[in-house]
This record gives structure tokens, sequence and C-alpha cells, in this order.
């Protein structure tokens, strides 16, 4: 039982007309510490018992079985809590020291699937900074489900179709050299692309030349399927280099080629179901009904059909595939109307577990306040920019501590974790500003100070030669110790909210607190000093360990255990 939980049984005993379940949607947590640990207001009861809050404030305190608190006191319209902290402090450290990692573990999802649509690069472009937030954030809420029960399954919807496979064809049969970009395929690639798009610009012909290009592909056409798969699997083996440096796999490459044939099914669906309603020569579904102004176009007039049309495929493939509890796509916020009116044709179709599906969106990466653009070639690459992270890491790591073993193995995990924590405690719905020193430093709200703070604490216990003890007495009630007993009891809490949010920056602010929190206990106090505290000290800083540690996994970072 929850200390939330403790004290809304406590009141719903005195007010029986409110259930525990209503006392514990009202119960708080004051501003202040000194006014207690959690707090019920009375006002909701004025109506009802046709008294003033404070009154009932008063006569709910007088009545409340104090014993399992350390006091309980009417503050004008508010009941006081202040907990046990002895009790707390003993009852969290032996749930966290006997546990370990799997402290905060829950059972909601029961062993069900949860689809993630993520990362998405387009084959033949190199993989930028843009890609990443959406790597990166499925990528943790993906661990984030498998914490609370649920089986996650990372899809990489691959951009591997389309009309820029076209534009790609014709610059490499008019600028391209085999050699140049088999010795370095996505740079050499990129440069045809930039070029292609500079010069159409000017000269509409090869607009009209990548089309038909587009349209021998897509009617299997041998020498441009020959050179599409060329660009894929060049492109892959560039992108699994680098998802290995983010520690980031993936359970299917499906991408949008992939769903060539599924396509004409979902149109004979449509057809049957009477959805299809021509306009101007195009077949498009209405959706007026859903508050949506305009109609999915399901069917160009020269027969093409669309991304959505291609969603709607890979939407059933998914569900008949894996039976998907959710399926979450991890897309731009620029994609938001697209998702509605793919959630609202399936709707149509009579599939209500399109309410399952979510457009869990993220705001953009710009650079010095500009949006990035591959086609422009305004683009920060991924892969330099790691290399550039782990140098930063590793030059502070060499003037901190010169003799520490496995130091490129240490920046690694330092510079790749910077890049992504940076990413990930930004709330998704705001873009940020790409800046890498912000990012590497040890200092400020960053993924190294969080992972400094874990491999302090496993110095402290290496010094105590400290062994977790799951059986022994751990009480501690000075005011320090107790902001960290209390973010530490809300670990599980957290990662529920981070879940219900679809919000990883939830995960790594919660780190950064108690990496803080920590930080200034340290400061304070003498851990290692003989005292009757002394055990108790060191199961908190061993606790502290276990759940930064696991905070950071969650967010796909790693904490090693010395810096």
């Amino acid at each position: 039982m929850t200390s939330k939980e403790a004290v809304a049984k406590a009141i719903h005993a005195v007010v029986n007309d409110l259930s525990v379940e209503t006392i514990l949607g009202l119960i708080e947590k004051p501003k202040n510490s000194d006014m207690g640990d959690l707090a019920f207001p009375a006002f909701s009861l004025a109506k009802t018992l046709r008294k003033a809050p404070q009154v009932i404030a008063a006569e709910i305190a007088e009545q409340i079985d104090a014993q399992q608190f350390e006091k309980v006191v009417a503050t004008g319209p508010y009941v006081n809590f202040f907990l046990d902290k002895s009790a707390i402090s003993n009852q969290v450290l032996q749930d966290i020291l006997s546990n370990g990692s799997y402290y905060g573990n829950q059972d909601i999802g029961q062993g069900r699937n949860i689809a993630f649509d993520m990362s998405s690069p387009n084959i033949a472009k190199p993989f930028s900074i843009g890609h990443l937030r959406s790597t990166v954030i499925a990528d943790a809420l993906a661990n984030i489900v498998e914490k609370l029960g649920y089986q996650p399954v990372r899809i990489n919807h691959l951009g591997d179709w389309g009309k820029q496979f076209g534009m790609l064809i014709v610059a490499y049969k008019k600028w391209g050299d085999k050699a140049a970009v088999e010795a370095n395929p996505i740079s050499e690639l990129l440069k045809l692309y930039v070029r292609i798009n500079a010069e159409a610009e000017n000269d509409p012909s090869l607009d009209e030349e990548a089309r038909e290009w587009f349209r021998k592909l897509e009617a299997g056409d041998a020498e441009a399927t020959e050179l599409w798969q060329w660009f894929r699997d060049e492109s892959l083996v560039e992108f699994n280099r680098l998802y290995k440096e983010l520690d980031v796999s993936f359970d299917s490459y499906n991408g949008e080629a992939f769903y060539n044939d599924k396509m004409d099914e979902v149109v004979d669906l449509l057809q049957e179901k009477g959805l299809l309603e021509e306009s101007e020569g195009a077949q498009v579904v209405k959706l007026e009904k859903y508050g949506i102004e305009h109609p999915a176009l399901i069917k160009k007039s020269d027969g093409a059909t669309l991304y959505i049309t291609r969603d709607l495929a890979a939407a059933l493939y998914r569900k008949r595939t894996y039976d998907f509890a959710k399926s979450i796509y991890v897309v731009g916020n620029e994609q938001a109307a697209h998702f509605k009116q793919l959630k609202a044709v399936l709707k149509e179709m009579g599939y209500d577990w399109s309410d399952d599906m979510e457009h869990v969106a993220f705001g953009l990466v710009t650079k010095e306040g500009r949006k990035l653009s591959t086609r422009k070639g305004n683009v920060i690459l991924l892969e330099p920019t790691v290399a550039e992270a782990v140098a930063r890491a590793q030059a502070q790591i060499e003037a901190k501590n010169p003799n520490l073993p496995n130091k490129e193995a240490v920046a690694h995990a330092v510079g790749v974790g910077a890049i992504k924590f940076y990413d990930l405690k930004t709330d998704r719905m705001n873009g940020y500003d790409f800046d890498l020193e912000a990012m590497v430093s040890f200092e400020g709200e960053t993924g190294p100070y969080v992972q400094y703070a874990h491999a302090r604490i496993q110095s402290i216990l290496r010094k105590a030669n400290f062994i977790p003890d799951g059986k022994s007495d751990y009480q501690l009630n000075d005011s320090e110790s107790w902001t960290i007993i209390k973010l530490l009891q809300d670990f599980p809490t957290t990662i529920n909210r981070a879940y219900n949010h679809y919000e990883p920056s939830i995960v790594a602010k919660y780190a950064v607190s108690l990496a803080q929190s920590f930080n200034k206990y340290y400061a304070h106090t003498r851990i290692l000093d003989e005292t009757p505290e002394r055990n108790s000290r060191l199961a908190l800083a061993s606790a502290t360990a276990t759940v930064l540690k696991e905070a950071l996994r969650l967010l796909g970072v790693e904490a090693p255990d010395e810096m």
C-alpha cells in the first residue's frame, strides 16, 4: 500500500460518503514540505456537510487515527499528513534492495502487444538528427511499456518507396559513379539527391523523367528494381551500424514497399463497404461526420495510391499479425492531420480497434533556430555527431579521471547517452535547438550529470564494501534523506505517468531530480562515518543507484559504474 492509499483509507474511515478512489483523486502534495507530506482539501465536503471547509478540516484531523502517521494537523481548509519517516524509509529501501532493477515492474499489460511505428528513415538519405527523435522517443516508450507488462513490437517503417526513388535513379544514371557509391553509399547518394532537386527547380523535364522511372519501378522494371534494391541494401548496412551505436534494435523492417501488394485489398474493402466516392476523377472517403473537412484521398485520378492507402494496409496487417492492444505511431507533429484521417477511415470501415491507435507526435529539432532539410542539404548527420559527442565525453573523463579503465567504452556510453537524454528530457511536443556542448556537459540537467551521480554512488558503495541486505532494518528520519525516500517511492507512479502521457521526459526529469537530491544529501551528510545511521545511509545510496540506473535504462541510456 502506498502512502497516498494509507492516507485515503484513514480519511475514508472518518468521511464515509466519499469513496477511497474519490479521496485519492483529491489528495495533494503541499507546495512547502513544512506543511506536511500529503494534504486533503475539505472544500468538496462543504456543500454536503453545510460547514466551512476550515471547520470540516479541523473535525477530520481530530477524528483521524493518527497512529500510522507522525502527526495529522488541520491548516485552514486542509488536513495535512506528516508521514512516519522511519517506517516508510525502511519499507521503501527494503522494497528496492529486495527487487533490484525489477522495482517498479507491473503487470498492467499482461503480455499483450504494443506496436511502435518508429524511426522510419528514408532509404538512400543519411540518418540525421531529424530521425533521432522518433527513434529514441519510441525506444524509450517501448522500454516503459515492457516495464508495465506489455510486449513491445518495434517496427522500423522504412521510407523505401515513392517518387524520390525516381529522382535518385535519374540522378545516378546522369551523374553517378558506381565505385564512389560503393565506397561511401549514403553521402554519395545524398549528393546526387540534393543535386537533382536543385536542378529540377530550373528544369521541369527532370521531374517528369523521375516520375517515369518511378512508374517503371512500380511496374517491376528490372533495371529500376535492381537499382532500388541496391540503394536499399547499402542504406540498411549504414543504418544498422548507427542503430548499433545507439543500442536500438527492431522486430521488423517492413517499410512502405512491403505494402505494395496489400493495397488492392484496402481499395476493394472500401468499395465493398460503399465508402469510396469519386471526386474530380479521384477516389476519396468523406469524413465530415468526424469533424474532418478534407476527404481522405485513396486513389488519384491516374490510379496511383497514396500514403494513406499504404498506412491503411499497414494498420490491417499489424492488427492481424500482432493483435495489438495499442498501435503507436511516433511521428512528427506535422503529420497530425494524416493520422486523424487514417483513424477515421478505419472507424468508417467498422474497425473499432482504430480507437487503440495513437499518434504520439513531437516537435522539431532546429539548428540555430533554423529548420533542418535534407533536400536543401541543411542537415545534422548523426554519425559524425555521435563521434564528436564521444570525443567531448572522453576529453572530460581524461581531465576528471585519467586512470579510469575502459575509458573508450565509458566515453561512448556517456557521449551517446548525452545525445539521447537531451532529446528525451524535452517535453516531446516541444522542439529543441541542437547544442552539442550543452548535451555533453557534466553539469546541469544532462545525461552525463545523472550518469556521474550513479558512478559517484558506486564509488561510495565500493569504499564501504556495502552489500545490500533485504532483511536489515534501515531507518532514516532526517529531512534530506526523506526527500530522496519520497522520490524513490514515487518511481512506480512516475513510470505510469510516463506511459499514460506517452512522455519519456517524465522519467528523464525524475532522474535529474533524484540525482540532484542525492548530490545535495551527499554534500551535507558524511555517509561513510561510523554512526548508527551508516548502514541505513548506505542502503539509501544503494537504492538511489538502483533506481537511477533503471530510469536511465528505460531511456535507453547506460549507467557506467565508474566515470
